[in-house]
């Protein structure tokens, strides 16, 4: 089992060539190339050709490559879905997500644009409908990624950005179990003050402990933290592989339970031993073994 690492996903604003050509050479685990809230209406049209004309150059590497359309009944969201149907995208991500039929007109117009039948669908949740509904949304077989839309989420809520996050704190966690309910990863929502490098270490470091498999980023100066706090670090992997070496001991002795540093093992913990080498080969292969 290999698992694809989704620790950093980068939204790129898709009319801007110089940022496209830029994340080329970025060891982000996913790019999102944005045709909405980055985009002006008047850019809309050149943003659909920019970000089909990049992703059919292949010049991403092994970087996972998904668009981020407007929302269903936009004025843009149609001709967005026949753009993406015609890229070549590894997912399509669908902005502002709130009722299942959302999800349902997607993948009819998908299915009418000619894209093919198995492409992945990554919904926002950035607005109370999206929360409460969430776990219909996050349980769809299309559904592979839940992406939080924090900042348009809070202005909703009416509850400031802090760095606890506590008007946040029952959305995110309701979002994550449904993420978990229904398979599907999850990703933290976006740090918008790029000289708050304490701040932004500190909300990774919250996102993580939540359970979320990796954090939308607005600027690569954030990669080097993403890759590095929603990856194990190296004294996780050793335990992993001491974890699951004394579970195939107990087995041969046959043994139900292990004990490694004093602690009880059983299954569950030989699970996510498993899960957690599964993402480090995951990030290797990606990225060669090799980041910025």
């Amino acid at each position: 089992m290999i698992i694809r690492p989704r620790r950093s996903a980068l939204f790129m604003p898709a009319p801007n060539q110089r940022a496209l050509a830029k994340a080329c050479t970025l060891a982000a685990d996913a790019l999102v190339l944005d045709l909405e809230d980055s985009v002006a209406p008047e850019q809309k049209a050149f943003a659909r050709e920019q970000a089909v004309t990049a992703l059919q150059a292949n010049a991403y590497g092994n970087s996972e490559c998904v668009i981020r359309i407007n929302a269903c009944g936009s004025d843009w969201w149609h001709d967005d879905v026949y753009a993406v149907a015609r890229s070549n995208a590894d997912a399509i991500c669908l902005a502002k997500a709130e009722t299942v039929e959302h999800i349902e007109m997607l993948v009819s117009c998908l299915q009418q644009s000619g894209a093919p039948a198995t492409l992945p669908v990554w919904i926002m949740i950035e607005s109370a409908l999206g929360v409460v509904n969430v776990e219909q949304l996050a349980c769809h077989p299309r559904v592979e990624v839940v992406v939080m839309g924090t900042t348009d989420l809070a202005k909703e809520l009416r509850v400031a950005h802090t760095l606890d996050r506590s008007g946040l704190l029952y959305s995110l966690s309701k979002c994550i179990l449904a993420a978990r309910l229904g398979g599907a990863d999850i990703l933290d929502g976006v740090h918008l003050d790029l000289n708050d490098e304490h701040g932004f270490e500190h909300i990774c470091r919250q996102g993580r402990d939540l359970g979320f498999d990796g954090k939308t980023l607005i600027h690569p100066k954030q990669l080097s933290a993403a890759n590095r706090y929603f990856a194990p670090d190296e004294s996780d992997v050793v335990y992993a592989k001491k974890v699951i070496a004394a579970w195939q001991q107990a087995q041969r002795d046959g043994k139900g339970v292990a004990v490694v540093d004093g602690k009880l093992v059983e299954c569950m913990h030989v699970d996510e031993a498993s899960r957690k080498l599964a993402l480090v080969e995951g990030i290797k292969q990606l990225h060669n073994s090799s980041e910025e």
